[in-house]
């Protein structure tokens, strides 16, 4: 590839993070603005981000107004699971785009009525995958990485990026430990490694281990 044509690829991704960090500062604001918690949760797909936040909206949504954004490729079928937990939810299907950017949420904080949420809880669970959110805040209060045992023992190690800009880890799928050849405690250390400051929870979506631990954690 010529310098030239290399240099001006360079900066336009350069502009492109630049105007969705700007756009994601101002999802925060009128966050802040309306008193609601926002966690943007990310993690490659089969993790069970989708199978935690119905653990979580089914213990929560009795307490607190909860609504969801759902990133996906395509169809709606995350965002149909929480549904039935009585959550709003919003799909965001991307098509070829990786994740969600700054930009899709802005335009859903534009047509939802924020009052009706106001001291309430917005999850937004990206687009599945590890690599691509790491570019894209979406300027939410907290981030929420979630891997499970599932994805081997270097899941952690390949992608730190997303744990070194993360506030929580989730290690999920735990009750597989007796069939699946990990060490967790190596896993947690990895993170820690990455990020000091990151909380780390193992935890099971299928038996509930350490949810309740987990909810704690995000101060609701």
């Amino acid at each position: 590839m010529p310098e030239e044509q290399a240099s001006k690829i360079i900066e336009l991704n350069e502009d492109l993070i630049e105007n969705n960090d700007k756009l994601a500062d101002q999802n925060n604001q009128i966050l802040r603005d309306n008193e609601i918690r926002s966690f943007d949760i990310v993690g490659a797909i089969g993790a069970g981000k989708t199978a935690l936040l119905e653990i979580i909206s089914e213990r929560l949504s009795k307490k607190v107004k909860i609504f969801v954004i759902n990133g996906d490729v395509a169809t709606r079928i995350d965002a149909d699971r929480i549904e039935q937990h009585d959550v709003k939810t919003i799909q965001v299907n991307t098509g070829r785009e990786c994740a969600l950017n700054a930009f899709h949420i802005s335009q859903i904080l534009k047509n939802i009525d924020l009052k009706e949420y106001r001291k309430g809880i917005l999850f937004i669970e990206n687009v599945g995958n590890l690599i691509c959110p790491s570019d894209f805040i979406l300027g939410t209060e907290k981030r929420i990485v979630i891997v499970s045992i599932t994805e081997g023992p270097w899941v952690i190690r390949k992608h730190p990026l997303l744990f070194k800009f993360s506030d929580i880890a989730v290690i999920n799928k735990i009750d597989l430990i007796d069939v699946i050849d990990v060490n967790i405690d190596e896993m947690v250390n990895d993170a820690k490694e990455i990020n000091p400051n990151l909380k780390i929870f193992t935890t099971s979506a299928k038996t509930g281990e350490n949810i309740s631990e987990l909810i704690e954690a995000l101060a609701i």
